[in-house]
């Protein structure tokens, strides 16, 4: 039997860097996150960070009240944004590392480190109705605290696949593996571009790519409609 196509998530995170950067209103992520659905995306991604440097609680709430398509909110394991999620309701949350120093996320979530932590805020955003997933790298001990944590779903961080380095292919192939042991949901992202895009989309578990920095910055350069298309068909040639 033939796999479902992955997912493609569309993180609209940078059109609120570029209306940022002047102040005003434009470019508006609402916008922007209309568009990509209208050219294929099956979902919105956007992540509210702690010092606000990206998406506002605005565009959140103003995206949440606009749209049908799923919602993924990524967020810090935070007093703050567990309240805002609840109140949001997304349709998922996925909880990420953030240090307000980083340029972007460096790496994925130190599950097994921070379980007693990640627990209680896995099961508030669970109750709320709220599909919880935990961006982290494809290691197994990772694997299995997000397990034990009773998240569904996990993002493989692909940071170091995208950057070239040795191995990392297969670490992603193992890691997606042991999800399926494991009965976890597996998603991938960071870094991914029309060039490494394919090896990824092609692993069996996948399904569910998330990306953005790439797809904004070739919508700079010739339109989003266009570079979300493309990106499509290269999963589906995957």
């Amino acid at each position: 039997m033939t796999r479902p196509m992955p997912r493609l998530g569309v993180n609209i995170d940078h059109v609120a860097t570029l209306r940022n950067a002047r102040g005003g209103t434009h470019p508006d992520p609402l916008a922007a996150a209309q568009s990509a659905l209208a050219a294929g995306a099956d979902g919105i991604t956007l992540h509210l960070r702690e010092d606000r440097r990206h998406i506002r609680d605005d565009d959140l709430a103003r995206i949440r009240a606009a749209i049908a398509a799923p919602i993924n909110l990524e967020m810090a394991a935070t007093a703050e944004m567990v309240e805002i999620a609840c109140r949001t309701a997304p349709h998922a949350c996925c909880i990420v590392p953030e240090r307000r120093t980083e340029i972007t996320t460096e790496g994925g979530l130190d599950a097994a480190a921070q379980f007693d932590t990640l627990r209680p805020i896995v099961r508030r955003l669970t109750d709320a109705g709220i599909r919880v997933s935990l961006f982290i790298d494809p290691v197994a001990t990772q694997l299995r605290a997000a397990a034990e944590l009773a998240a569904p779903v996990v993002e493989l961080h692909t940071g170091a696949y995208a950057q070239g380095r040795p191995g990392d292919l297969q670490r992603l192939s193992h890691a997606a593996e042991l999800t399926e042991t494991l009965g976890l949901e597996c998603h991938a992202g960071h870094g991914l571009t029309y060039a490494n895009v394919q090896a990824v989309a092609a692993l069996p578990q996948v399904r569910e790519l998330n990306i953005g920095h790439f797809l904004i910055g070739e919508a700079i350069l010739h339109g989003l409609p266009h570079a979300i298309r493309h990106m499509r068909e290269l999963i589906a040639a995957a």
